[in-house]
């Protein structure tokens, strides 16, 4: 194995994907954790070790920009729920790179639905403080993100495309966080007619995704289009955690779907139940699918298991799981991301090395 300099890194956020990055840090070849920045009070001054529930790593949590900033550090990796551009553009524009799993793929969402105080572009906005510092930003998780990169992967042998799609397709009851199912829907009345609008809002981003696999494809999309078929439940459904009643949302099939003269050509989709006791019902299958109607035409599935050992028992086990295969593509990366020029990257410029694991010391 190679050995490497590590590359210091100023973790941003503990909620459900950082909390599993800063436990992964500490195993991870590349990288040395110098920092972590909070935005809850009752974090910070906290050892960021006891924070996600290990033994303490010797890192207090910060909660400045300006403490981010004095650190120095090589690149932050924010894990946030939404996306702090504020806080972005600042750590940019003082020559530190951004890694970051919020909300962001190409930035063609957050450009045409959040738009910068300052009237421009977000994506304008933190290209210029890319070049202003010198640095880089990339964003990217698993889906969207790396299954996208799979189905360019498995293009390679494929003549004369006609279609290529990519369906994420499980079961969202291990994600326990209701706040985000109540913004989603589920629970509501099927019938409430801002249930559409409520899944769009929340799943933008995965326009982004359509569009990065179009600029892999050097394919010029007239549009990306938002679909979703809706599941009821059939009789009241109790997780826990969480209360559905009869007749409200439990499941949905989502499309977004990039069109040329009418025709999809490339497509995301989203298959999610939260019980399968739902009227319509899908087949979940419990993993990422790539569909390519070409010359030859391919289907694959990447399936993800836990390391021996798991307790599978335990709910836990199955959320820890999506945060990993979430945050490591982030990790993965950072090597690639500090060796790039500076500018705003997406998945569809990083070289192979950038989606490479790593092995064990």
């Amino acid at each position: 194995m190679k050995t490497h300099k590590q590359i210091r890194v100023f973790q941003v956020a503990t909620g459900n994907v950082g909390t599993e990055m800063i436990k992964r840090i500490g195993n991870h070849p590349d990288l040395e954790l110098i920092g972590l920045h909070c935005y809850s009070p009752d974090k910070i001054g906290r050892d960021a070790g006891e924070i996600v529930g290990m033994a303490p790593i010797g890192v207090t949590a910060t909660g400045t920009v300006e403490e981010i900033i004095a650190a120095a550090p090589d690149v932050v990796t924010f894990h946030g729920v939404f996306p702090d551009e504020a806080l972005y553009e600042r750590v940019l524009e003082a020559g530190i790179d951004v890694v970051t799993t919020a909300d962001w793929i190409t930035g063609y969402h957050r450009d045409r639905n959040h738009p910068h105080p300052s009237g421009k572009k977000v994506t304008e906005v933190l290209e210029s403080a890319c070049q202003r510092g010198g640095s880089t930003f990339y964003g990217t998780g698993m889906n969207p993100g790396l299954n996208q990169i799979l189905a360019v992967a498995h293009s390679c042998d494929v003549a004369d495309i006609e279609n290529v799609t990519v369906i994420e397709s499980v079961d969202v009851s291990c994600h326990h966080s209701v706040e985000t199912w109540k913004e989603v829907g589920y629970g509501r009345p099927i019938d409430d007619p801002s249930i559409p609008g409520s899944l769009e809002k929340f799943t933008r981003v995965f326009a982004d995704s359509v569009y990065m696999m179009a600029d892999c494809f050097d394919l010029e999309l007239d549009e990306v289009t938002f679909s979703a078929e809706l599941g009821a439940c059939t009789k009241d459904i109790d997780l826990g955690w969480y209360f559905m009643p009869k007749g409200s949302l439990g499941a949905n099939y989502i499309k977004y779907q990039g069109m040329v003269d009418g025709v999809s050509r490339i497509e995301t989709h989203l298959e999610w139940q939260m019980t399968p006791h739902t009227d319509p019902k899908w087949d979940i299958k419990g993993c990422y699918i790539t569909q390519i109607t070409g010359d030859p035409s391919i289907y694959t599935k990447h399936m993800i298991f836990p390391k021996p050992g798991v307790d599978l028992s335990n709910p836990d086990s199955f959320a820890s799981i999506g945060m990993t295969v979430t945050g490591l593509p982030a990790l993965n990366s950072i090597r690639s991301v500090v060796a790039a020029p500076p500018g705003i990257l997406t998945s569809a410029d990083l070289p192979l090395r950038g989606f490479a694991g790593r092995f064990k010391p």
